[in-house]
């Protein structure tokens, strides 16, 4: 209920005023059931764009330190973060990306609809990376369809490491669903689960236009880091 009232009273008019969101394909967007939404990762906003313009209550999985942070900032990130339907996850890995999988899996199992970025980060600088198996292993176990989801200009809204938003006109293009019935039972494959989330990236890729890397994205942030 929270989470209509946010969106419907206040962050929906102000977002639709200010920054004049455009979509393309909201058709492809099923109107009950579950289902992945899975998207490029340009800023901050894509979490928050997406969902207020979507009917429908979306869940992001975001990383756990945004409902970590001590402080009256910390409070306001963790009351945001609720507000906008985002469950917090550690991405350390191991026993972390297990509990990410089953925490998605949950959300898909009672027909909501699950928002996931799978190159697992934000983008350094525009490009689109390599895509984490994470997302091929949700298709799979849930038997759900997958839409691909481009953001568009979110990142001149919020740039990396930007405190304050600019006002900018941003795009949101919604591509048809995916498929990949054809891989049932194959879950545990580790070769199909990069040949799927591949088919995934390669769409995001050819909608949104990006340059792409084959690599990831967390990869090259922590060389930059290791360059200061």
């Amino acid at each position: 209920m929270f989470y209509f009232l946010v969106k419907l009273l206040l962050a929906g008019p102000v977002l639709k005023t200010f920054f004049r969101p455009w979509v393309i394909g909201y058709e492809n967007i099923p109107t009950k059931g579950a289902a992945i939404l899975a998207s490029n990762h340009l800023s901050f906003s894509d979490s928050v764009f997406l969902p207020t313009m979507v009917d429908r209550h979306v869940a992001f999985l975001a990383k756990s330190d945004y409902f970590t942070k001590r402080g009256p900032a910390g409070l306001l990130m963790r009351l945001f973060f609720n507000a906008a339907g985002q469950l917090p996850i550690d991405r350390s890995g191991g026993k972390a990306s297990e509990a990410s999988l089953n925490t998605g899996l949950k959300v898909l199992a009672k027909g909501e609809l699950l928002g996931i970025y799978p190159e697992g980060t934000r983008s350094p600088d525009g490009k689109m990376y390599r895509g984490r198996t994470g997302v091929a292993r949700m298709v799979l176990e849930a038997h759900v369809p997958i839409i691909p989801i481009v953001m568009v200009d979110t990142e001149k809204v919020m740039p990396l490491h930007s405190k304050l938003p600019r006002i900018r006109r941003v795009g949101i293009i919604i591509g048809k669903p995916l498929d990949f019935s054809r891989f049932e039972g194959l879950e545990s494959d580790r070769f199909i689960l990069r040949s799927v989330t591949d088919e995934i990236m390669y769409e995001l890729h050819r909608m949104s236009g990006q340059e792409y890397s084959d690599v990831y994205a967390s990869s090259v942030k922590e060389k930059r880091t290791r360059k200061r």
